[in-house]
């Protein structure tokens, strides 16, 4: 068992050590502190150094616990940092922008603060003279262009006009912060540095090796700024690459990947490097066998034998053709789908859950040529299917955590090269009917605009959306309307054959309106979104109907659930006994 160190240590006791040597390595993630998380720290700081602003009295044996900072000693003797980076970066900060305060102060209380300091922020010699060259703190971070300012500003303690960094914000934040405090509570000004410096503690956990680190960074959380898995995969990605000798490049195709990533994902949690992995981690699952519709949490998974899946050159390649592909779907990308292809796709956008993103990156990992590239005719007919499927699913069996049992049985006969057919899992047709004819299509249900995204799409005349147009749902008799118009039963206006998909600038638009004026939106568009609506459908209705009525609104309905439902059997997805 490796051996840890620790001890509850001081800042001064800590930084001044002749040993203290730190090292934020290259894999680390960007200083992100903003200025409320400064804010935060400043304000703890100064009620602990202050209580009841200065009314009150200190007690000098009070302590005040910041959190813990994780090494290791790497083979240039350097404490690198694998938790608590930005803590650390924003303490030398602090005391950086309290040494320049004291650069033009001769009383001896200052001057004694100040020694104290800069050997906090220096390396000294036999003599305790600092070398204002030699930090106590050095900068490697990859993925960031800025670290050179942190370095420049420690240094100098200046910021220069070019200077737009989180570290020059964040420093001339606390020198703004020292100057408002010296002037009203001048004669403690010397006492706040010191009681930071001698009363507020760390817990350095130095560990004998990187491994060992890791496994503590991983249940740790910054300071306002939690670890994401994503965090710890890169960390084990650069250690592994490292050992081969292939850092940089590791590090370049990383910076591509977060570059992509940040453009196409917004997960509702985690980064969206962490989508990626997610994205990822079924195919490999699927790999296994495994059908248990229960998933382990994204680090669980990739953490097994120690990490031992990513330690395989294939993954980062994989990685990035899955990240890429996506790239494609976002963008629409026509050189790499063809139009009846992206019409699919922006159906499963507006998919009830998003459990149809895992199973189309399994299909695609699987099913990839060297190019990168799927088969036309089976990409197209597995979209169908899946489109089929999970709408069905939603009906008769709601809930995300119902449709992974079949998608994960399928996930798997897809990895072993079978045709998907959801086989196990195909519909009665009379139930299913009879769960979507029993349905209440209410705006805030999922699948309520995942119909209405399919029926818009079953005209051929339809064109392709583009996935960054915002649709809201339109009821095209409103109920407002109903109500002014004297019906008393108006169940009919929440009916699928009422709703259609229009863009949000019209819909807001047409409101309460009467028909006759709604056809000229659907036709002319808004001031805020002038021109007609792309729904073909829509377009259809305005053109072909003079009133739109009760009777009217029950055909349509009838057209949408028959017509989802021959799709549904066209598709080979009802049990034919």
């Amino acid at each position: 068992m490796s051996k840890l160190s620790f001890d509850q240590k001081t800042i001064r006791l800590l930084l001044e050590d002749k040993k203290a040597d730190f090292l934020i390595p290259d894999y680390q993630r960007p200083y992100a502190w903003e200025e409320k998380e400064c804010q935060t720290l400043w304000d703890d700081l100064f009620m602990f150094a202050f209580p009841d602003e200065g009314r009150g009295a200190f007690n000098r044996n009070d302590e005040y616990f910041l959190g813990p900072i994780v090494t290791f000693r790497n083979n240039q003797n350097k404490l690198e940092i694998i938790d608590g980076q930005q803590r650390l970066t924003s303490i030398m900060l602090l005391l950086r922008a309290f040494y320049a305060k004291y650069e033009k102060m001769k009383d001896e209380n200052s001057q004694i603060a100040r020694k104290n300091i800069e050997k906090c922020i220096w390396k000294t010699d036999e003599f305790e003279k600092p070398d204002k060259e030699a930090l106590k703190i050095d900068s490697e971070v990859a993925m960031e262009n800025d670290k050179d300012e942190f370095i420049k500003i420690l240094k100098t303690g200046e910021v220069s006009g070019e200077m737009n960094s989180k570290y020059a914000k964040n420093y001339l934040f606390f020198q703004d912060q020292i100057s408002t405090f010296f002037n009203e509570f001048h004669s403690l000004f010397d006492y706040f540095p010191m009681r930071i410096l001698n009363n507020c503690f760390l817990l350095p956990i130095e560990t004998e090796d990187q491994d060992t680190a890791l496994r503590i960074f991983s249940t740790l959380n910054d300071r306002g700024k939690p670890l994401s898995d994503a965090d710890i995969f890169k960390a084990q990605f650069y250690k592994y690459y490292s050992s081969k000798g292939e850092k940089d490049s590791f590090m370049d195709k990383w910076r591509a990947l977060e570059v992509t990533c940040d453009e196409i994902f917004k997960p509702l949690t985690g980064t969206s490097m962490d989508e990626l992995f997610t994205r990822y981690m079924y195919y490999e699952r699927a790999k296994t066998g495994v059908r248990t519709s229960t998933t382990e949490a994204l680090r669980k998974f990739y953490e097994k034998n120690n990490y031992a899946l990513l330690k395989n050159d294939y993954i980062l390649d994989n990685l990035a053709l899955l990240a890429n592909f996506w790239k494609d779907v976002t963008e629409q990308n026509s050189q790499r789908f063809s139009n009846r292809i992206l019409k699919k796709l922006f159906v499963l956008n507006y998919a009830p859950n998003s459990m149809w993103t895992y199973f189309v990156s399994v299909y695609f990992m699987q099913n990839k040529d060297e190019q990168g590239l799927l088969d036309e005719e089976n990409f197209f007919d597995f979209l169908n299917k899946t489109i089929g499927f999970v709408w069905g699913y939603a009906f008769t069996n709601p809930g995300v955590n119902a449709l992974r049992t079949p998608l994960f049985t399928e996930m798997i006969n897809i990895v072993n090269g079978k045709v998907v057919d959801f086989g196990e899992f195909k519909f009665d047709k009379n139930e299913l009917e009879i769960a979507i004819r029993n349905y209440r299509f209410l705006n805030g249900r999922p699948i309520t605009k995942s119909m209405l995204t399919f029926w818009a799409y079953n005209r051929d005349d339809q064109q392709l959306l583009s996935l960054k147009d915002k649709f809201d749902i339109e009821h095209i008799y409103a109920k407002q309307r109903a109500i002014k118009d004297g019906i008393t039963d108006f169940d009919f206006v929440d009916w699928l054959g009422n709703k259609s998909l229009l863009e949000k600038g019209i819909n807001g638009s047409a409101g309460d309106y009467h028909f006759a004026d709604k056809k000229r939106l659907y036709k002319e568009g808004s001031t805020k979104k002038p021109g007609a609506t792309k729904v073909e459908d829509l377009l259809y209705i305005a053109d072909s109907y003079k009133e739109f009525n009760k009777v009217d609104i029950e055909t349509r309905n009838d057209d949408i659930i028959q017509g989802f439902l021959n799709f549904v059997e066209s598709l080979g997805l009802i049990d034919a006994k």
